[in-house]
């Protein structure tokens, strides 16, 4: 039995990358007692204060966390934490400075693993607090790829193909060389000619001589896949091209292409999961997307027409290994057909299978969900209710969210903020009540739970899962 005042806060911020993974997280716990407030991450940590004490959830533990945790201690919530890109990762020393905080680690009581690999990774990391706790689990986002849960998106599929017909479906990742604003990139533009660029948002953490490296390499892929799209809709008349744009991407450039072309279509709607389940084949490089590929059986090529063997093996090289490689147009061409033809599927064989193993757990046995469900019961089990905070801690917390509420606010308004409204409002659209009920009805058919589980909103903006 789970002790009192087991809830969940489970922010969101990526809303087509992480929201249905972590509604399946919800419903799990639901099944062990566990109540959970989910929403976007932003609007939680403006209203932190409002919540009850709970067992928070972070997707990263950056130095960005380092204030909010601060706050979540002294309010007396507890912290566990996975990290969203800590499957295909940076080599060590560049993700340690970019990806981890020794701050931030040191309020975490708990540490979620993707598989092996990433358990190495944060164990090679010198400022790994003594008392960590790893857990190989698995992350809640590959649940969803397994094939006992593909069914929660039949009906997307559907809608898919009837919208797309046969596509192919391209999915970028650009985001450090065409971020949905400028600032994001791994350098800003440069105020004046001749001017040396200052480092962009998404250059924390790299050296220069690293992100200069980067920044050529993800730029010349970049101006390749901006050729392939047209190229591809020449070659395949019979197919819908559908470009997915990472979801911190500008979409400017792929809608200008689509308007020269006849069957390009942009959209980077929902999760990505249904759209590999409907799409007769996946081009990407060095994405995401060709991990989860592989892991359904989907076929996936990696178009490499510029290399450089640094960060395609260094950064790149999990997503590249499980995909069919082609280092030019006439090779994505010619696998295409072949694919297309049934001649050949999704990359496979032992090595690869191997390869996946090591970096991704839970992909059968239980789900990864109920693997770090297990922990947070344990934890609760085991310590009982979560402290409350002294009156010290209660006021520290309430000042430091009133502080870093001002300037969170006052930044969005700055020009070229990264957090100006409609880049929220990208990125975390708004979801009806219905939809939020739909889905976790779907879930829990899929579960085998016939109970119904309450559904409701929170302060406007929020959800709250409950048994």
């Amino acid at each position: 039995m789970t002790a009192p005042n087991a809830s969940l806060l489970i922010p969101v911020e990526n809303q087509v990358r992480e929201l249905d993974p972590k509604l399946l997280l919800a419903c799990v716990a639901a099944r062990r007692g566990f109540t959970s407030i989910l929403g976007s991450r932003r609007e939680i940590h403006f209203n932190i204060t409002a919540f009850p004490r709970s067992i928070y959830l972070s997707k990263s533990i950056t130095s960005a966390s380092d204030w909010v945790f601060a706050i979540l201690r002294h309010l007396g919530h507890e912290i566990v934490a996975w990290d969203e890109e800590a499957l295909v990762h940076l080599p060590p020393e560049t993700y340690f400075s970019r990806r981890l905080s020794p701050a931030a680690m040191a309020r975490v009581s708990h540490f979620f693993a993707w598989g092996q690999d990433n358990v190495e990774l944060w164990e090679g990391y010198s400022q790994l607090p003594s008392s960590a706790r790893i857990h190989i689990s698995g992350n809640p986002r590959n649940d969803l790829l397994r094939a006992e849960l593909r069914p929660f998106y039949e009906a997307q599929v559907r809608d898919i193909r009837a919208a797309y017909g046969d596509f192919i479906l391209i999915n970028t990742n650009f985001n450090h060389v065409n971020a949905f604003s400028p600032v994001q990139n791994l350098f800003k533009p440069a105020t004046n000619p001749g001017e040396e660029p200052a480092f962009g948002r998404a250059a924390k953490g790299m050296t220069r001589a690293y992100a200069e490296g980067l920044r050529n390499l993800k730029q010349a892929v970049f101006n390749d896949f901006k050729q392939l799209v047209p190229s591809l809709d020449r070659a395949f008349p019979g197919h819908t091209i559908v470009v997915r744009p990472h979801p911190t991407e500008s979409q400017a450039i792929y809608h200008q292409i689509a308007e020269g072309c006849k069957r390009v279509k942009v959209t980077n709607a929902g999760n990505v999961v249904p759209w590999l389940m409907a799409a007769r084949a996946l081009i990407h490089n060095g994405c995401t997307t060709g991990v989860e590929a592989f892991a359904m059986g989907v076929p996936a090529i990696t178009y490499r027409a510029s290399v450089d063997e640094r960060y395609d093996l260094g950064f790149y090289r999990l997503p590249n290994l499980l995909s069919h490689q082609c280092f030019d147009r006439d090779q994505v061409e010619d696998t295409l057909r072949r694919i297309l033809a049934g001649e050949i599927g999704a990359a496979g064989g032992e090595e690869r299978q191997r390869i996946l193993d090591r970096y991704l757990a839970a992909l059968d046995g239980p789900l990864a969900c109920e693997r770090i469900v297990d922990v947070l019961e344990e934890m609760m089990n085991t310590r009982g209710q979560l402290s409350r905070p002294d009156f010290r801690n209660w006021c520290a917390g309430h000042l430091k969210t009133f502080v870093r509420n001002r300037v969170k606010r006052f930044k969005a308004r700055l020009p070229g903020s990264h957090n100006r409204p409609e880049f929220q409002s990208h990125r975390y659209p708004q979801i009806p009540l219905d939809d939020m009920r739909d889905r976790v009805r779907r879930i829990q058919y899929l579960l085998g739970e016939r109970s119904e589980l309450r559904v409701e909103p929170v302060r406007g903006q929020f959800f709250r899962i409950a048994p």
